[in-house]
């Protein structure tokens, strides 16, 4: 995939090298995946606004009201809200803030235990992006702020932190913002991209494995205590 084994470079901004297979990874509540194989795929929050909002919300209303009005400045028009997000982490700040349930604006407060995590490599859904003419942009930081540097080309996936991405020790605040860097794909994620689900426990893996009986693109799942605190 071009531009993802380039040698770091200095030009004003974090340079590091990017994994050899990239992966993005949502996370969910096990009880919204009828509704998205129903649907075929991932919605993007201002589509599943439009349905009547999702079976469980996770994550902070205030910020996911932010998110529908914020800019993609590299796609005129769109917000963030428009599209489907992805960490290029499993284990986030974001599910550290859920499982921690004490964050101001939280009403959500079953811990991280039924949160899943829907598994995709990132050259396989660029090239679907491409073929589908659908549009797709990742940031540099958390794509809730209005500061944040948002991306469009695979030749800029090397811009990323990707050492922050993979440290689990995120106190230090540049850490923390490059963790939280996301991808972002318009509107919708095709289900047959998620190749493997990662759940906490084995309640919850044979609770998925029931959701997902009779699926014809039935992902992996896996019991990944590492991805979760």
């Amino acid at each position: 995939m071009p531009g993802l084994n380039r040698p770091r470079l200095n030009r004003g901004l974090h340079m590091s090298q990017a994994p050899a297979t990239p992966r993005i990874y949502h996370i969910t509540h096990m009880r919204n995946l009828p509704g998205i194989l129903a649907a075929g795929g991932l919605l993007s929050d201002a589509t599943i606004m439009t349905r009547g909002g999702p079976t469980a919300t996770i994550g902070l209303g205030a910020l996911k009201q932010r998110r529908l009005t914020l800019p993609v400045h590299c796609h005129p028009g769109d917000h963030v809200g428009d599209y489907v997000p992805f960490y290029f982490c499993p284990r986030s700040v974001m599910l550290y803030v859920l499982h921690c349930a004490n964050a101001p604006g939280l009403t959500y407060r079953e811990g991280q235990g039924p949160i899943v995590h829907l598994e995709a490599r990132l050259a396989p859904t660029l090239d679907w992006a491409d073929r589908a003419g659908a549009r797709w942009a990742f940031s540099l930081s958390n794509a809730g702020t209005a500061y944040c540097t948002f991306r469009k080309q695979r030749s800029q996936l090397d811009e990323i932190d990707w050492e922050a991405v993979a440290n689990s020790d995120f106190r230090d605040r540049t850490v923390k913002e490059g963790k939280q860097a996301e991808f972002l794909l318009h509107e919708f994620f095709p289900w047959h991209l998620v190749e493997r689900v990662g759940v906490g426990d084995t309640v919850v893996r044979e609770q998925v494995l029931q959701v997902l009986q009779g699926t014809s693109q039935a992902p992996t799942v896996e019991v990944r205590a590492d991805w979760y605190y």
